[in-house]
């Protein structure tokens, strides 16, 4: 091997490394990483990616834990994200077709069905759904920034109300590599 080949390997060794791909927090964070929303932290017990087949997810429901209380955080993905930290609610449906334009809980606030869907779900985590099935969604909205989820899979409806919250108020933190 001549000098010139040696002294060039050595260069080409020193180069600096590619920089690491940029980590999208809303998208890829995972069961037991950090949420903090509000000044409020949560651990992330439960994940619930939505997607229409053949394309990337639009919307991801996180399922929060914060001593014995559950919440959710649903990042709906557009331009921007759009977040939104709900409540779970009880209540009872029997048929997918019998779910209102207009609901109105607990006889004071009222929502005005804003659009219906259907989605693919993947979990990950304690989570209300099956992983590979259907998932029908309905979004309404109320006064000011108050919104309500309603969703359904397989014949068990899950009911979200809440508020959106700004994405800024949002961080997500990495827990450790160790388990």
């Amino acid at each position: 091997m001549s000098i010139f080949k040696r002294i060039g390997n050595i260069l080409k060794s020193q180069k600096p490394a590619p920089p690491a791909p940029v980590r999208n927090p809303f998208e890829e964070s995972a069961v037991g990483d950090i949420v903090s929303v509000d000044l409020e932290e949560y651990v992330i017990s439960g994940k619930v990616v939505y997607f229409d087949r053949g394309f990337p997810p639009h919307r991801y429901a996180y399922y929060l834990q914060n001593g014995k209380d559950i919440s959710c955080l649903i990042v709906e993905k557009g331009r921007s994200y759009e977040c939104f930290l709900c409540q779970f609610l009880e209540g009872g449906l029997d048929n997918p077709n019998d779910v209102p334009t207009r609901l109105e809980v607990d006889g004071q606030t009222s929502y005005e069905l804003e659009h219906q869907r259907s989605d693919m779900t993947r979990t990950e985590g304690n989570t209300d759904f099956r992983s590979g099935d259907e998932v029908m969604i309905w979004r309404y909205y109320g006064q000011g920034e108050q919104y309500f989820f309603l969703q359904w899979q397989d014949g068990k409806f899950v009911a979200l109300q809440g508020e959106r919250t700004p994405s800024s108020q949002v961080k997500f933190m990495k827990a450790s590599a160790v388990r």
